[in-house]
């Protein structure tokens, strides 16, 4: 389906916008670990409760092991303010936090309308993105009052990252007693799952109805957890936005063999003249991230024989992944930007150079989808083909793995057009930016998602884009309710 009322990671600030949340929340809420007050919106709608912890701290000798549970409190615990982002470098310009950086970061949010426990409400978990390297679960365009607002429990949460996410090591393989190490990251969102699981009913939520849904390596984290035995159980729904893990061998953006994984990790240890786990564990966090940051390329998931035993794409082609109903798609523009405004200009002749040089044999089957006969064509060939090898094709396939799943899974695709409003001075790579120029952007549909339009700074919205918002809301939702995206008086989103 086109959401054709028509974010990379070179696009707008974002501008932090506190949400409408007027003071405390009368009654508290009692989980498994102790009992928390949070706080409620102005008109008692929705109660958000920020900064839960739903594992141990990951830190000394829990860095680069399997999250443990989270230690229990006396009393009544403040969830007013959201936890700390994990540790990150400064890498997209575009995130905004309402939090401060550290390795204890495996906190998770709550937003929910449910007035009793005894409500049942479908659950939305949310994966943030940023390349498995950065982000956090308190950007506002992520927050998730107005999502809540469609009868929906919302719940987002941070999972280390980078280095601290993602590194793979031979000696933390031997500890391990799984012969495995890396995808840490994987492991926290699977805690989170199953605190989801033992507490969510106490917000009003439904344990045996819970969609996860991401965006970029959120996505790609979605197509991974539907592959992985640990998070089998844990979730019934599954959208994906911008991503998949169906690339494999060494294309860029698939999941790296854990023998590689702890050769690349070799190299960070080296640099840190630690040989050992121990002493690995010994370095400070930034003395680890900084030496990571030097390091290319970036740690991401690997193929540890644990969580990932094997590439998704083999695991979905043998039938084995999550069975459950699937929304997903990616935007029109994903990086047209950096085509459209990169400091090398797109010629035809250009063009059909690279891909001859990139496809070979191929070349002419590909210049005929993507054809170059003028230099502005061959600009908007180029900008497709680059969003398309960025996350269309690996989503596209994902999509269709999960619909020859059998069963009669329910499948839903969406391309996201909306060529997005920006502000008169909007600046791409120092450039001045039209919203032609940057169209439906990687990342771009997150505000329309959570109805947070209004976080991107200097935009006049028209009514349209209010209604878009709106219907996006109200297709997601659905979904989570019931893994069918229709209701009466919507337009009606047909089966894969």
């Amino acid at each position: 389906m086109k959401l054709s009322l028509r974010r990379a990671t070179y696009c707008l600030p974002s501008l932090l916008v506190l949400a409408s949340l007027a003071g405390a929340a009368p009654e508290p809420v009692a989980t498994k670990s102790g009992s928390l007050v949070g706080l409620a919106s102005a008109d008692g709608a929705v109660r958000a409760f920020r900064g839960i912890p739903f594992a141990a701290p990951p830190v000394g000798e829990l860095r680069w092991r399997e999250p443990r549970p989270a230690p229990a409190w006396q009393g009544v615990r403040q969830a007013t303010a959201f936890g700390p982002r994990c540790v990150q470098g400064p890498i997209f310009g575009d995130m905004v936090f309402r939090d401060q950086p550290s390795e204890d970061c495996l906190y998770l949010n709550v937003w929910t309308p449910a007035k009793a426990a005894t409500e049942r409400l479908p659950v939305m978990f949310w994966i943030h993105g940023g390349g498995f390297q950065a982000g956090s679960a308190s950007e506002p365009r992520q927050d998730g009052e107005r999502l809540a607002r469609k009868g929906v429990v919302v719940v987002s949460a941070n999972h280390r990252l980078g280095v601290f996410g993602f590194f793979a090591h031979a000696g933390l393989t031997a500890e391990s007693g799984r012969g495995a190490s890396g995808n840490y990251g994987f492991m926290d969102m699977v805690a989170a799952l199953a605190w989801v699981r033992d507490n969510v009913a106490a917000f009003g939520g439904d344990p045996a109805n819970v969609t996860i849904f991401g965006e970029s390596a959120g996505s790609f984290a979605v197509s991974a957890l539907m592959a992985s035995p640990p998070a089998q159980g844990l979730f019934h729904r599954a959208i994906g936005e911008s991503g998949a893990f169906f690339r494999a061998g060494d294309a860029p953006l698939a999941p790296k063999t854990l023998a590689g994984s702890e050769e690349h990790g070799a190299k960070l240890a080296a640099a840190l003249g630690a040989d050992s786990p121990s002493a690995l564990r010994a370095k400070t966090a930034d003395e680890v991230l900084q030496a990571a940051l030097k390091l290319q390329p970036w740690f991401s998931p690997t193929i540890d024989g644990h969580v990932l035993p094997k590439p998704p794409v083999e695991v979905y082609a043998a039938g084995a992944q999550s069975k459950v109903p699937l929304l997903a798609g990616w935007n029109a523009d994903e990086v047209r930007a950096g085509v459209v405004l990169g400091r090398q200009k797109t010629t035809a002749a250009s063009f059909s150079e690279q891909a001859r040089t990139r496809y070979g044999a191929a070349a002419d089957a590909l210049l005929a989808v993507y054809p170059a006969g003028s230099d502005a064509e061959a600009v908007e060939s180029a900008a497709a083909l680059a969003g398309d090898t960025f996350v269309g094709f690996a989503t596209w396939k994902w999509l269709e793995a999960q619909a020859r799943a059998g069963g009669g899974v329910p499948v839903y695709r969406f391309s996201f057009d909306r060529k997005i409003p920006v502000a008169p001075d909007t600046k791409v790579m120092g450039q001045p930016a039209t919203s032609a120029d940057i169209g439906a952007r990687h990342a771009g549909e997150i505000e329309y998602v959570f109805g947070m339009l209004d976080t991107i700074p200097g935009v006049t919205w028209p009514e349209s884009d209010r209604k878009l918002t709106e219907l996006m809301m109200s297709y997601w939702s659905n979904f989570a309710r019931a893994g069918d995206p229709n209701a009466p008086g919507l337009p009606q989103w047909p089966r894969l």
